[in-house]
Order: structure tokens, then sequence, then C-alpha cells
């Protein structure tokens, strides 16, 4: 968000703290002070319908929002909303952070009174890797209970911005990290997830109805992986999307996160989409309205309404802008502009009090249904949650947890891993990775509980471990440091170099161009290779795809593992991995590409390859060209086979009257029932090493179908499931045709191809045919005949 920059920020605050004392009189009556903290507390002020419990959510918004002046509704449309004195309404804040953990970014966040630290979860990039929905929910829910916590002791909002479902479509992309990866699949079910975790009970908006325990927001809408990328911002790019990517690609997490998950927030991007500012773009707040039932408010990215006339120009002036997207559906700016124009906008007719009303009724009944108006917060449903409740054990565990499930076994020759105890006296680990925790968290983080650094995971298991830097930093742009680090790892019995990222190489508003290891971080991995005793164990800290191609062939580097960032107990959760009490079952989230890649302009939204101009596509679901690791690769401990117990040979599809002559495709509007055509796969797991693991189970189609564009395979389910070694463990993946197995064509429409469906695991392929039947039951009634 553009005034997470320290600049702007402090302006920011100066200029909300300037317009407390600076409102328009109408919009005061009374003073401050005298404000109640919570509205509807004090019987001064609970008479208000508003403050009605027993009256529809619904009912109570119209009521508060018929009693505001004009200027009142105006101090509403910030970010920092303004308090309404003579109706007992303090100012209520809408910026806060929730990410992996409860996060400094915002306003709405503070670590200044009884609460200190919260729990640092990994960052989402390493929990998706998990591929494991119990997880992510629980996760969510975790980060709920602490930020209630700490809402109710006031250092806390209840509006969260989180979580980032975009797409990870480049590798450069500094934000990747924030997201669940670059599958629409696993981005749409993880944005599922995360929103019912962190909401809680779903409110279906009826009288006396405020179970939500936050409110959740799915950013950033839509077609938006581009931060600083050589001349270009995502303040000033044009995304220029086709529909059928649009709703291939950019579209469904979007989609499933307020269809599925009933999302209370949406935040449109900074960016143009095809053109038009996505804040402006009425069509596709439309779309999430209308067609997905989103029911919730709009905030805009912070700035992205100043943007469009100040940066992109698309405007001809501030009240045009304010027009634009208070007209598209937009209801809150994060930022000052809103509050400046709004009322000139009015003044000269661009704006209709109407559009703003529209907008405050989204607004507060949103925080009707979070319970702000329900009066004294202590005898709500979470008013028992306190400081007690935040760094629990519990939720440490669960960070660990995260972390074990998400660790990314790429390579181990001569099965060097795991390490055995008793038969390491001496270990060496070098990188400052190794020792800086402030490193583990990534971008969008608070103040960790009490991490715990590599290094001190590793001396839990192995006294002797001895620690040198190596580089002077993560970017490493010196040989200082060389030497010491070579001299320990001669010593050693085993040396573990830890190497990669940090937020100086990917973050918001910083893209890469490279993707090999920064610096001279190559060179010292194989100086210290050269002179250990034993090849050496690589680990990878960061989000981005890194090109480790050099490492992957060298016989001296003998096993590699990537753990993202993984917060507070990445220590841990290493070290536990490294010595076998923990067996490896993670799985790339996203595609690992060579450096050639980066001949590709990042600006390129395809996904689709284009032989006619050397494009090699995008992610494993159209990308051409070689990997050096692909998506969903990860190695364990043990090893395993599969075998299909149960899955169709026929899918049957019953023809309706929209239906005409012999078919390719059928247009998924077309197909009478879409439950009907469901069914289960269901495998049998075998792990055939004498270790027991947690283990993902990844179930990809494809079809040969002539659809122009069609994926070359996608992801259809997965799940996680426990192991026992030397033993065989059953798992069931449902299955919906409609929306597992469709495509998308040329027009953005999505149809069912039908015909063979090659249905995949591993190495294992089954073909399941979707034919046409004139009805299911006349089908049923000629096989039951038949037999």
């Amino acid at each position: 968000m553009r005034l997470h920059q320290p600049l702007q920020w402090i302006l920011l605050l100066f200029f909300l703290l300037a317009s407390s004392f600076d409102r328009p009189a109408t919009s005061l009556a009374g003073d401050d002070r005298q404000l109640p903290k919570v509205p509807c507390e004090s019987p001064n002020y609970s008479s208000f319908p508003f403050c009605n419990t027993s009256l529809p959510v619904a009912v109570r918004a119209r009521n508060l929002v018929s009693l505001l002046t004009l200027p009142e509704k105006i101090q509403q449309l910030s970010n920092t909303a303004g308090a309404v004195p003579r109706l007992g309404l303090p100012t209520f804040e809408w910026w806060s952070e929730s990410l992996h953990g409860i996060a400094v970014n915002g306003p709405g966040v503070a670590f200044n009174g009884s609460v200190r630290a919260a729990t640092e979860f990994p960052q989402v990039i390493l929990t998706a890797a998990a591929f494991n929905r119990t997880l992510w929910r629980a996760v969510a829910r975790a980060i709920a209970v602490e930020a209630r916590a700490m809402y109710n002791v006031g250092q806390a909002g209840l509006t969260y911005w989180a979580p980032n479902i975009n797409i990870f479509r480049d590798p450069r992309w500094g934000r990747g990290q924030e997201t669940p990866g670059e599958d629409p699949l696993v981005a749409s079910e993880y944005a599922v997830e995360y929103v019912k975790g962190l909401q809680g009970e779903y409110d279906n908006g009826e009288a006396g109805s405020s179970s939500m325990m936050l409110s959740a927001c799915c950013k950033h809408y839509t077609a938006y992986d581009l931060d600083r990328w050589g001349n270009y911002t995502r303040y000033i790019f044009n995304a220029q999307v086709t529909e059928q990517d649009m709703e291939d690609t950019y579209q469904p997490p979007f989609e499933s996160c307020i269809k599925e998950g009933h999302a209370s927030c949406l935040m449109c991007a900074y960016n143009q989409v095809n053109g038009v500012p996505a804040c402006a773009r009425g069509d596709l707040l439309e779309k999430a309205r209308k067609e997905w039932g989103f029911d919730g408010y709009v905030t805009s990215d912070c700035d992205a309404v100043a943007i469009i006339y100040e940066d992109q120009q698309y405007s001809s002036s501030p009240e045009d802008s304010i027009a634009y997207v208070l007209k598209a559906g937009m209801d809150i700016n994060c930022g000052t502009y809103l509050l400046r124009f709004t009322e000139s906008a009015v003044k000269s007719g661009k704006v209709q009090e109407e559009d703003i009303d529209r907008a405050l009724l989204n607004l507060f009944s949103v925080q009707l249904r979070l319970g702000v108006f329900d009066g004294d917060h202590a005898k709500n449903q979470f008013g028992h949650l306190g400081p007690s409740n935040l760094c629990t054990q519990e939720h440490r565990e669960l960070a660990l947890e995260a972390v074990r499930q998400g660790i990314v076994l790429l390579k181990n020759e001569e099965g060097l891993l795991p390490l055995r105890k008793h038969e390491v006296s001496s270990v060496a680990i070098i990188g400052p990775a190794a020792s800086y925790t402030s490193v583990y968290g990534g971008d969008y983080t608070g103040f960790p509980c009490n991490p715990t650094s590599i290094l001190e995971g590793l001396r839990s298991y192995v006294p002797r471990t001895t620690f040198a830097a190596g580089c002077m930093d993560m970017p490493c742009e010196t040989t200082v440091g060389f030497e010491e680090a070579i001299d320990i790892a001669k010593d050693a019995d085993i040396v573990i170099m830890v190497a990669g990222l940090n937020l100086t190489e990917e973050t918001e508003d910083l893209d890469r161009h490279s993707l090999l290891l920064p610096g001279k971080q190559m060179d010292l991995i194989r100086s210290i290779a050269s002179v250990s005793k034993k090849p050496l164990i690589l680990v990878l800290i960061g989000g981005g795809p890194i090109d480790v191609s050099f490492a992957k062939e060298d016989p001296l580097v003998a096993s590699i593992l990537w753990i993202g960032y993984p917060g507070e107990v990445g220590g841990q959760a290493l070290a536990e991995a490294l010595f076998g009490d923990l067996n490896p079952g993670g799985r790339l989230p996203v595609t690992w590409y060579p450096e050639s890649f980066t001949s590709v302009p990042m600006t390129d939204m395809n996904m689709r390859a284009d032989p006619s101009r050397g494009y090699p596509g995008r992610t494993y679901r159209f990308y051409t060209g070689k990997t050096v690791y692909e998506f969903g690769y990860g190695l364990s401990y043990s090893n395993y086979s599969y075998k299909f117990l149960s899955i169709p040979e026929k899918i049957r599809l019953a023809r309706s009257s929209a239906m005409r002559g012999r078919l390719d495709v059928v247009h998924i509007e077309e197909v009478a029932s879409c439950d009907a055509m469901r069914f289960h796969v269901q495998v049998s797991v075998i792990n055939n090493g004498g270790m027991d693991g947690s283990h993902t189970v990844l179930l990809f189609s494809r079809s040969g179908a002539n659809v122009r564009g069609i994926p070359q395979k996608q992801l259809i389910g997965f799940e996680r499931v426990r192991t026992t070694g030397y033993e065989a463990t059953e798992v069931t993946i449902s299955v919906d045709p409609c929306k597992h197995l469709s495509t998308v064509n040329e027009h953005g429409q999505r149809v069912l191809p039908l015909g063979a469906h090659v249905i995949m695991l591993e190495d294992l392929e089954h073909k399941s045919v979707i034919e046409v039947v004139e009805s299911i039951e006349e089908e049923e009634m000629k096989m039951h005949d038949e037999l």
C-alpha cells in the first residue's frame, strides 16, 4: 500500500491529526473528549434506532445514514472515519493488517499497551505449500482470536485487509510471498478458508445478527501483480488482460472468496485493467455484487483514488476521480482524497448525495455485523478475550505445525538427510539469516512473541554448533566474512548454508530483476562446499522462486530445503526436519523458473504461450519452457506410491434443451445440474519407507479438447494425509466437473469439454469420459436392465 512508505505515512498521520481539529462545524456538536469509547454504550445515545439490536441490520444502517449531515457523511469516507459527537460516535479505523499474524502496517494496530507481541505465523507462501485447508482455517482463526483480544484493549481494529489472493503470475513479483501461489484453485481454496477462519460464523444480516468476529478483505481486485519493475510501477501500470485469462486465472480466487467465503470486503487495486483504473471498473464491482452475491464494503488501496488523477491522469480533476469511483461502487478511500474533494464534487454536481449514502449503507452494515453498535463490547460474545489470548502455547504450536507442513525438500542425494544426532558431533551453520530472526517474517509482520533462530534450533540438537555470517548481510555484495565461514566449515562434521532472499530483494513496491541468489551468495556456497568434509546442506529462505540450478546439479551440495519466511518458530521446525523428527511433505505452490525467464517482460499479462513471438507462457498450466523445479514438487524421507481405488469410467451429463446437435463442449450455463455430475476419487497412498509422514496428494487432469488455450494440465483436487511407514492410507478427493474439469474459451466463457479427461496422480493416469445422455434416470434404468 502506497502510504506504507515512511514519509508518506508520517504526512498522512499529520493530516489526520490536523483534520480532527479542522472539520466543518456542522459535522461536530460537542467536545470529542466527552465521547464514549464505544457507540451506543452511554444512556445519552443508546436510544437511537441504530443502537436497537432487535432491528435488522439494514434498518439500523439506514437510520444511522439518515441522521448524518453531508459533512458528517463525508468524514466517514476515509479509512479513519471521523467522530460524530452528537450521535455518540467515536472515530473508527478501518485499516488494520493480518496477513500472517497481526501486523504493524496501518494505523489500526499498535503494540504500545498491555499487548507487546502477537504470534507470527509463517508467510502465506509457505503455509500454502502445506496444501492443507484445515491448517489454513486454523491459522486464520488463531489470528482472529488475537486480533479481537487486541481490539478489546484498544490496540487493534475489527476490519482487516487480508488475504492477498492475487495470482503469483511472475516469479519476480515482490509481493508473491504474500499469496497462496500461482494456481487459481489453490488461491481460491485458501481464500475461502482464510475468510471463514477470520470472520468466524457468517452473518446473514438478520435481526440482531452481529456474529462476525472480524471482517476479512480480499485484495487486490483485480489483475494486480506488478509493483516496481523497470520503468513501470503499480500506480501507472495498465494490465492488458484477455477475457480468457481474466475468467480463467485472475478472477476465480475473488469469486470463491465472495461466493463461498462470504468475505465482507473487497479492495480495488492501484493498476488499470484494460485502460480503466480498477477502482473505477463499475462492471467488475457490479459483477461481484450481482453475480457473486457480495455483501460488504469496497475499499480502495491506499491512495488509489488520488493516483487516478495525479499519476494516471485518467481523470481531469480530483472531483472527477471521486465521481468515477463512487459511481463504480467503491465505498471508502484509504487516504484523504475523499475527505478533501467530495464536498466540491457534490457542489459541482459530479457526485450526488445518494452516491455517498449507498457507500455509507455498506460501511455501516459491516460495522453493525461486527457488533460495533451493540453497546458494551465486554458483554458481547468475544468480550472475554484479552492479552492472555495472545502468544499462547496453542498458537505457537499451530505456527510450528504450519512450518512443519510447509517445508519443501528439494534435493537429498545419497540420503544425507535426515541427520542422525548420535553421529553428528559438530555442525557449522553459515549465513546471516541463521541468526537474524527479523528476516523470518517477510513483509506485513508485527512483533513476534519469542522468535527462535535457526542457530538456536540447531544448538538444541547439537550443542557444538558454530556460526559465521559469511556475508555481512543478505544482499552479500562483498566477500568480507568468507574467510571466517570457510574456517568453521573445515572443522565441522556437517555444514549447513542458509541463503536466499529478504525484503531488500522482494517486498511491496519492489520486484526482482534476477532469479539468481543475491550478490556473492553463490560464490560463498561454492567456496564452502569445496572445503567441507561432507557435501553441504543448503537451506533457502525467501518467498519468490530462485534459480539454484548450480546447486541442484552440484554433487557437493547434497540436500536443498526451502523454508520460505517461516515466522517465529522457523528455527525449531527446520532443526526437526534436518534431524528426522519431521518428515518433510510440503510442495512448491509456484513454478521455479531458470534465470533465462527474466527476458520475458513482466508487463506481459498473457498466461498462454505464444510460439509465434517466442513467448513461453506462465505458471505450470501454460508455461512451455524448462523449469528448475515444477509446481507441486517436493520430496520426502519416504517413497510413496498410489493406487486408484474408486474412480468413474464415465461421467454422465443429462442433455438440456439448450444443447443442440453434436457437441464437443458444453457451456456451463447449459448444464442442468452440476451437482448430479460430482464424483469422488478414492486413492490408496502407500508409504514405502520406514518413517511416518504427513503427505500431500495432488490430483491433476488434462483434456485434449479442441478449445484454444486449454491448459496443459490443471490441479483439480488436493488433500493432506497422515501416513504410517510401510502402510497404506486411503484418501478421498471430491471432484466437481463443472468447476474442476471445465476450462474457459477465448470469449471468457466457461465450458466443459466432453470426451476423455485424463486424471493424473504422479505417474498414475486414468481416463474418465464425460458423455451426454438423454436423462440420468433413463440411463440408470438401461444399465440396470443390461445387468
